[in-house]
């Protein structure tokens, strides 16, 4: 979704087939894995649920897959409407985190709609939600432990090889932990989906991750008169700067990750500029070093 709309599925599928299109115009015989999030899907069917007070609201963990499931199938749909000659495989994915991580104790990932500052101050009263301020104005925020280990790797490893084009990691993961019985075990919370793409993409050693957003490039500066675009950087330059947290922080981390542990660049760059951040004409290239 892009910020401002309303979450109408309509609109969500229409987003989906331009995205599709714009994927399918530089995708030729490539292996492809494609990641997404879910931070308005999962925060309207919190929202939903909380509508409906005779059964207990679902667990995040539960929404995750919810929103992962739904999500997944529009953009397999609308792959392989664009791109015909390839098949598209939506793979619910589960992500080992550490049951210790203090991330449980301190809620971070944004999800839901914007709110208007007094709006999202008097929601926060009535439903005791915790939420944090942005640039645009409020949102709730969830624990979002780091991501440690992707369960479904080698089944998107062997789908890969295949030729099929894979749709995994939906919203950063469904979060799971080790149970004493050596199980897993769901938990509330939310995966940050850069982190998730950025660990899947260096344990698939893959040539590149590009994460694509609703903005030209990575800004210096962000939102004051002296913002500027970067084209290209170190990750050592990059981690000099800082950045909106919620925002452009986790995406220039996961990049950051994803070039120093492969030595392969990574992307970030506006969805409509797909071909363009490729052949470096738009978007921030970030370099290992």
């Amino acid at each position: 979704m892009q910020k401002g709309q309303a979450l109408e599925s309509e609109i969500q599928a229409n987003n989906i087939a331009r995205a599709a299109r714009n994927i399918a115009d530089i995708v030729t015989n490539d292996e492809l894995a494609i990641t997404h999030g879910n931070g308005p899907q999962v925060g309207l069917l919190a929202l939903q649920a909380e509508g409906y007070p005779e059964v207990t609201p679902y667990p995040f963990d539960i929404l995750d897959a919810e929103s992962a499931g739904m999500l997944g199938y529009l953009i397999s749909l609308h792959m392989d409407n664009a791109l015909p000659t390839r098949q598209s495989v939506a793979l619910i994915t589960r992500v080992l985190v550490d049951p210790e991580d203090p991330a449980f104790a301190r809620a971070t990932k944004p999800v839901g709609p914007v709110y208007p500052t007094a709006q999202g101050d008097a929601i926060a009263r009535q439903r005791g939600w915790q939420m944090t301020r942005i640039s645009e104005g409020m949102r709730r925020v969830v624990p979002s432990p780091r991501p440690q280990k992707i369960i479904e790797l080698s089944a998107i490893e062997v789908l890969l090889t295949q030729g099929a084009i894979v749709v995994c990691c939906g919203g950063g993961g469904i979060p799971v932990v080790q149970a004493p019985n050596g199980g897993l075990v769901g938990v509330a919370a939310v995966i940050d989906k850069d982190a998730s793409s950025a660990l899947l993409a260096s344990a698939l050693e893959a040539d590149r991750l590009i994460m694509l957003t609703d903005v030209e490039a990575v800004y210096k500066n962000w939102n004051t008169d002296s913002a500027k675009p970067i084209q290209r950087m170190s990750t050592a330059e990059l981690r000099e700067l800082e950045f909106e947290e919620g925002s452009m922080a986790p995406k220039v981390a996961a990049a950051c990750q994803f070039a120093d542990e492969t030595g392969n660049s990574a992307y970030i760059g506006k969805l409509t500029r797909l071909p363009d951040i490729i052949r470096g004409l738009s978007g921030t290239r970030i370099d290992a070093g």
